[in-house]
């Protein structure tokens, strides 16, 4: 009996082989369509047009060819199911036996910064996505492939038959579901962004490939896996394979540095920054960050926002990093710091644009759209008696920045473009400043005429007042309390600048 293969790659890797291999090895007669049958044929591969077998002409550019009874009965025909032969019998359908498809490059078009709408919807697969679909329906009698990484096991399982090759057809099969579930949410997400001006979408479509299963979750009886495109954005060069952690800490470390233009280092721990400095150069950023907090960087995250050079890499290799993250290494540096075999050295390509975030929920998820609201200072409104400094503004702007990226309840105390206290996630502000204030003590820095930024408004006038006894003279925040006079008129009794941003940053 004749057997019968249809081939229709985009992603031509490897195909002229593989269909060869069917050719010569198994006996089967190839359907093609378009640039796939010419480069079979180029390659001294016999093929039948699509369009010769079904009788129908490819038309309309190309956007009608594969849908037809012959096709798609020869794909869904239960080859058990005696109706069902005679039916293909008596339409002169015959059976498809191997399918390969893999679709229109839908998400590599839209990725293109100068992809039109027009394009984007040209590469929207029809026939290719309704063709794997009827194959993987009747994957008992049909195998399909969507991926050119499978063509040796088909291969292999073909030779084999039997229960070998049931069970790579049943693989393959919810392989293609996977595949057109995440293509589809592709496009539903790209038009969303088009038609729906960007609003949370009524039906949010997440489809995303697995691309690396970690050894465990936040603890080790806990399964993990990475999905998306993170290495989109981040390349390993050296160290242990990355954790769960790790990649939590990575996301909030590329966010952090990416409020900053100037040259800028911070170091972070578990999503907190404990130092962050701009300066000049990396290594006085450094000395600035790193004397923040001098205990909590052990086994840290330490980021940068520019070219990190051996001067740099010489400080920083004297303590235990888990991950340093660069838009660039010089060789010298590599050098130095691949010397510890399980330090984490990631190149960054990241910049903090529009996405939505996502967390689990009981029965569900909750999404939003990233905190990533313009803040000019023209915006800001100064709500004391006394006027800032310039000091003071450059000051109260930089610890703004920081204070976005640290968890509520949040407070920082900052100097000129470095930070000098931070104290995080706790459930009181009150205590949050206090935690702050004792380690800037811990440190051996004084915290007079510093600024202190919190992330959200003052409850009471008791948090400001703490912050003036430890020595700052002027405070940022959202302003929004029912008791914001008070707060204000502790602000100039301690003769304090108080400036409202009218933006608030919880990070829970």
């Amino acid at each position: 009996m004749e057997r019968l293969a249809l081939i229709s790659v985009s992603d031509k890797t490897g195909v002229v082989e593989f269909a060869k291999e069917l050719v010569e090895k198994f006996n089967y007669t190839i359907l093609s369509t378009g640039g796939t049958a010419k480069l079979l044929a180029n390659n001294g591969v016999a093929c039948t047009e699509v369009s010769d077998y079904t009788g129908f002409p490819e038309m309309m550019d190309g956007r009608v060819k594969t849908l037809h009874p012959k096709i798609h009965g020869g794909l869904l025909c239960l080859r058990a199911n005696a109706d069902h032969m005679k039916q293909a019998s008596d339409n002169n359908i015959k059976m498809i036996d191997l399918v390969v498809v893999n679709l229109y490059p839908f998400e590599a078009t839209v990725a293109k910064p100068n992809c039109t709408l027009e394009d984007a919807i040209e590469n929207i697969d029809i026939g290719g996505p309704s063709m794997l679909r009827s194959a993987a329906k009747n994957h008992l009698d049909v195998t399909v492939v969507c991926d050119s990484g499978d063509y040796a096991d088909v291969l292999k399982a073909t030779e084999q038959g039997g229960e070998e090759l049931l069970k790579l057809r049943r693989k393959l099969a919810l392989k293609v579901y996977q595949r057109t579930s995440a293509y589809d949410a592709a496009i539903a997400t790209y038009l969303n962004k088009n038609y729906n001006n960007g609003e949370l979408p009524e039906t949010l479509n997440i489809g995303l490939p697995l691309i690396q299963t970690m050894r465990y979750g936040e603890n080790p009886h806990q399964k993990a896996g990475l999905y998306g495109d993170f290495n989109k954005y981040f390349r390993q060069l050296h160290g242990k394979e990355l954790s769960y952690n790790n990649i939590i800490d990575i996301t909030a470390a590329a966010d952090l540095i990416s409020e900053f233009e100037k040259p800028t280092l911070a170091i972070l721990k578990h999503t907190n920054p404990c130092g962050v400095a701009s300066c000049d150069s990396l290594v006085e950023a450094w000395n600035q960050a790193f004397a923040t907090d001098t205990q909590a960087p052990f086994g840290g995250i330490i980021v940068v926002n520019r070219k990190l050079e051996a001067d740099l890499a010489n400080i920083i290799s004297q303590i235990f990093s888990e991950v340093i993250i660069a838009p660039e290494f010089s060789e010298e540096a590599l050098e130095i710091l691949m010397k510890k075999k399980n330090l984490r050295l990631m190149v960054s390509t990241y910049k903090a644009s529009e996405k939505l975030q996502v967390k689990s929920v009981v029965g569900g998820l909750l999404a939003q759209t990233s905190d990533s609201i313009e803040e000019l200072k023209s915006n800001m409104v100064v709500v004391s008696k006394r006027q800032p400094t310039e000091e003071e503004w450059n000051a109260m702007l930089f610890g703004w920045k920081v204070v976005k990226h640290v968890k509520s309840n949040a407070i920082v105390y900052a100097g000129c473009e470095r930070t000098l206290g931070v104290g995080a996630g706790q459930m009181s502000r009150v205590d949050s400043s206090q935690i702050a204030v004792w380690k800037a003590q811990q440190a051996g820095l004084s915290l007079q005429g510093s600024i202190v930024a919190s992330d959200a408004f003052f409850p009471f006038a008791d948090g400001l007042v703490a912050a003036a006894k430890a020595g700052a003279t002027a405070a940022i925040q959202p302003g929004g309390s029912v008791r914001d006079e008070e707060v204000i008129k502790a602000a100039d009794e301690n003769n304090m600048v108080m400036v409202f941003t009218k933006v608030r940053h919880f990070r829970h």
